[in-house]
Formats: structure tokens, sequence, C-alpha cells
């Protein structure tokens, strides 16, 4: 199977190694072609580490599991130069991932895509973080021409992009139940996938997933900096691996804390103050409209907007999470605590 795939930051170049591993062929396409360069060498220098390790295994007698054994199949990665370069190396109907930043430039793609050359029945999902009803107008206007759209929310960080995402679903059910070898692919082993109904469900479903995340980021900032500004003069890090074992606040997103606690233990390095904010913002907007009383994604969305002026020592341990799970830029300082 052959998929195309459109925008190669850090999430879409971890899905393409992905894919490519578990014997998928991908024609990429990104506007700045360095991205597409360093695509290509990474994905070498990991077949190489693959084959190896394939050997070493042959020679030990090693039952290695399938993610090594595809490897070294014949899964291919072509690059494009241009969007008309990308369409005539994938047979239609084609299947074609967009995971760009939401808002105009998605529409600019699907843009450049229809002029150069896209076709009836060629199917398009936007796996990045659009809003749910920017989905269901594109979805609309592209049901003129009989192109189809799928919106998947895509979950997990880099690790899940890289090993198994959490993929939320929504479009044409014909469409969702054609494309599910995809996704059980894309989901792997550790992660998973969900049908949610007609189109713009998948993101819907993802905005309010993120709205979740960001009250769930806030409260463990607001925990540690009480443990940092409190009577005792606590090891956050020991603190953190405690809660990792066993406790009610257990979970990835302590695992991750756990892991930035290590790189840098009082998070001198970090400038608290974090970035995003619009999922959460249209959570807000979704529930005012459907009568929702939300105060701890409300709180949560305001304290993003005034680390901007004054940062915290929760917005240190928000931003390293952040970080993590999703590699998103932090603000170093020069050992500062807040």
């Amino acid at each position: 199977m052959k998929i195309g795939f459109v925008g190669l930051g850090k999430m879409g170049k971890a899905i393409v190694l992905h894919l490519l591993e578990e014997g998928l062929d991908v024609v990429v396409y990104n506007r700045t072609q360095q991205k597409v360069q360093d695509l290509q060498k990474e994905y070498e220098k990991t077949r190489i580490k693959n084959s190896e390790a394939r050997i070493m295994g042959k020679r030990k007698n090693i039952s290695l599991d399938s993610k090594f054994m595809i490897h070294d199949s014949a899964s291919t990665l072509e690059s494009s130069k241009s969007i008309s370069d990308f369409l005539h190396k994938i047979k239609s109907p084609r299947i074609i991932w967009l995971m760009v930043l939401h808002g105009r430039p998605v529409d600019e793609m699907i843009s450049k895509l229809l002029e150069s050359g896209l076709k009836k029945g060629d199917i398009l999902i936007d796996g990045g973080n659009s809003y749910y009803l920017d989905t269901k107008r594109r979805f609309k206007a592209l049901q003129k021409s009989g192109i189809h759209y799928l919106d998947a929310g895509t979950s997990g960080g880099l690790e899940g992009a890289r090993n198994g995402a959490c993929l939320m679903i929504g479009g044409e059910k014909k469409i969702f139940d054609k494309l599910t070898s995809v996704f059980r692919i894309m989901s792997g082993k550790s992660g998973t996938y969900s049908y949610f109904g007609e189109s713009g469900a998948g993101h819907f479903v993802k905005m309010v997933h993120n709205g979740v995340e960001y009250g769930m980021l806030q409260a463990i900032g607001e925990g540690f900096e009480l443990l940092a500004k409190g009577p005792y003069n606590l090891n956050l890090h020991e603190v953190a691996k405690n809660w990792t074992k066993g406790s009610v606040v257990r979970g990835w997103l302590m695992d991750l804390l756990l892991r930035a606690l290590e790189k840098d233990s009082k998070l001198l390095k970090i400038e608290g103050v974090i970035g995003g904010g619009e999922t959460g913002e249209w959570t807000l907007k979704e529930a005012k409209k459907f009568k929702v009383s939300m105060p701890v994604l409300s709180m949560s969305t305001q304290a993003r907007k005034n680390s901007l002026a004054k940062p915290n020592f929760s917005g240190k341990v928000i931003a390293a999470l952040r970080n993590e799970f999703g590699g998103h830029e932090i603000t170093k300082t020069d050992n500062r605590e807040h």
C-alpha cells in the first residue's frame, strides 16, 4: 500500500517513520525541502540500525519482533519537490494524510492539491488539530468534487506518533471502513483508533481531549509549585518518582515529569512560560454554546496567558511536560527560580 503524506514537522516526521517501519510505501511533500532531506537521512540510519539488529538476532538465534523484520522489506520512501510531482507519484484513488498547522495552512494546502490534480475518489485525511467547524466546511466543499475528507485527531505525542498513536476519527463511515488497515498500522500496538461519527466528530473529540489535558497539566503544575515553595526542602524528583508507582495520580504525564526532573531537578533552565492555547479556547467557546460549565479549563487557559507576563514555577512544570510529550519549544533561562 502507498499513501501520500504532507507535512513533516515533529509529529509528521515521526508518523512517516512509523509507517515505513510497518511496511507501507510513503510519498512525502513538505514546503521546506530541508525537512524532507532530514527525514531521508533519519530513515536510512534507522534502516541500517535495524538491519544490523536483525543480523545479530540471527547470529544469536533471537526471535525479533515484526518491526525489525518489516524494516528489511521493500517499503519505500519517495520525496517530492512539488505538489504536482507528489500527486503524480500516487495512483488514484489516492490516500493523502495532511499534518499541517490548523487554519489557513490547511485551506491553502487543499487548494494547491485541487489545482494540481486531486481527483474524484481521492481521500484526504486531516490529522492535525483543526477546529471541527472548519473540518465540516471543508468536508462539504470537497464533497461537491467527489473527494472524500476524514478528520483524524491524533494524540500520544511524539512517542505515540513513532510507536502507535491514539486516533479519533470522523467522516464518512464507508471511507473509514475502507481505511481501517491504515489506522490499525498507525495506531500500532500501543495506540488505538475509534470512529466517532460524521465529519468533524474526530476533531471535536480531540478538541475536548486537549481541554481535559489543559486541566490535568495545570493541576500537576500547581501541585509541584506548592511542593517547591512549601515548608520542606523536598526533592521534587523523588516526589515524582514516588507518585509514578501505585498512586492515584500515576500515569504517563507523571512519568514524563519524572523524566524532565531527571534532566533538571529544579527546572532552573526553563522559563515558566506556557505556549499553545488555541484548542483550549475552542473548547471553552463550544462549552459556552452548549451551556456546559468548565471552570477548570477556563482557569487553565487564563493561566497560560498570565504566564507570558508573569512566569511561575507551575508554568515551568507545564512547559517541561509539553516539551517532553510533544517536543514543544521551551523558553530557556539562566538558572532562575520563580
